[in-house]
């Protein structure tokens, strides 16, 4: 049993907030993303926020750290879009393997030392595997429904080379997140799954999907229930939702899915639903009082937030996740794909 399973019985475990939110505060500018190494680089770079882990190393640490102390147990890698298909757009394909091992070392660091200061609360790291800008369900162009933009081979083979190298960085899981189509998160799940037996080790998968609108769907149609069925032939250690829906929106979703599985469940909603401006203007007290419900419900393993939070939001959620028990889950068995 790895410690973070042990860790999971015992407690609720929180997961950090949003990366991005807190990059927008640096206001960094396209010299910045660039740094010395990539000031000749052929095409914009603003915007890349993987590529900070490189370009702005103290800045990515300096986010970990808060998390930390805000009483995060996990943060993510800065890795959301560490794959050969989303790097395409800014031409950076080579650089995948570096950006995802930089970024899974990086938060390996602070996590070690945040854990040598409180060894009776181990951090630990998860490796933030994102749902890439294709879809393999569905085709972009509305004139042609049976054109698909990637398959689902180039996905596996992406998210093959992400897991090895975040792995090769010293993540203690892997967190498959805002899965909008089960086939690319099945891809991605299928990678690991390679990686584990070609390497003869396991590591625990958190998967999450996102439920984009009010019809209680994922971008590929699927309900709650649905995606959690289509799913469960993989030994995850916990399934749940994030992004898109703040709190309150989401709680249905997990309540569908609950008492359907013995998986841990885990959710990190956004802070609300973004403003005219994009932005999210809900605070840390409203948030946590949404939270309380799914905990009041028992429904919860694992909780932190997406976009639009911050170390403050996560501060007000571990303080009201440390008064809940967790809910009880079975730790699954290793097997492969079947």
């Amino acid at each position: 049993m790895s410690n973070i399973q042990q860790a999971l019985q015992q407690r609720i475990l929180v997961l950090d907030g949003a990366m991005g939110t807190m990059l927008q505060q640096y206001k960094f500018t396209e010299e910045d993303f660039r740094g010395e190494r990539f000031k000749d680089y052929p095409t914009p770079l603003q915007g890349n926020n993987d590529l900070l882990s490189i370009t702005q190393p103290e800045a990515i640490k300096t986010i970990h750290a808060k998390y930390f102390e805000a009483g995060a147990d996990i943060v993510e890698t800065n890795t959301f879009s560490g794959t050969t298909i989303a790097m395409a757009d800014y031409q950076m394909e080579d650089l995948v393997y570096e950006l995802n091992y930089q970024s899974a070392k990086i938060a390996r660091e602070v996590a070690d030392v945040f854990t040598a200061k409180e060894p009776h609360k181990p951090r630990f790291v998860a490796g933030s595997i994102g749902p890439t800008n294709r879809t393999a369900s569905m085709s972009p162009d509305v004139n042609d429904p049976g054109y698909r933009a990637v398959t689902f081979d180039e996905l596996r083979i992406a998210y093959k080379q992400q897991v090895e190298a975040l792995m090769d960085g010293g993540v203690d899981l892997l967190l498959v997140e805002t899965v909008f189509d089960t086939l690319n998160a099945k891809a991605a799940l299928f990678a690991i799954e390679e990686v584990k037996e070609e390497r003869n080790m396991d590591v625990p998968i958190m998967l999450s999907g996102t439920i984009t609108d009010a019809s209680g769907r994922t971008l590929s149609g699927q309900t709650a229930e649905a995606f959690l069925i289509s799913v469960s032939h993989i030994p995850l250690l916990s399934i749940g939702f994030n992004c898109a829906l703040g709190a309150n929106l989401l709680q249905p979703h997990l309540e569908a899915i609950a008492n359907k599985t013995d998986f841990a469940i885990s959710a990190h909603p956004n802070a609300g639903l973004p403003n005219a401006f994009g932005e999210y203007d809900e605070s840390p007290e409203e948030m946590g009082e949404q939270i309380e419900e799914y905990l009041k419900k028992n429904l919860i393993n694992i909780i932190g937030g997406c976009c639009g939070t911050t170390p403050e939001h996560i501060k007000v959620i571990a303080q009201l996740a440390a008064k809940y028990k967790p809910r009880e889950f079975v730790i699954p068995m290793e097997a492969g794909i079947q």
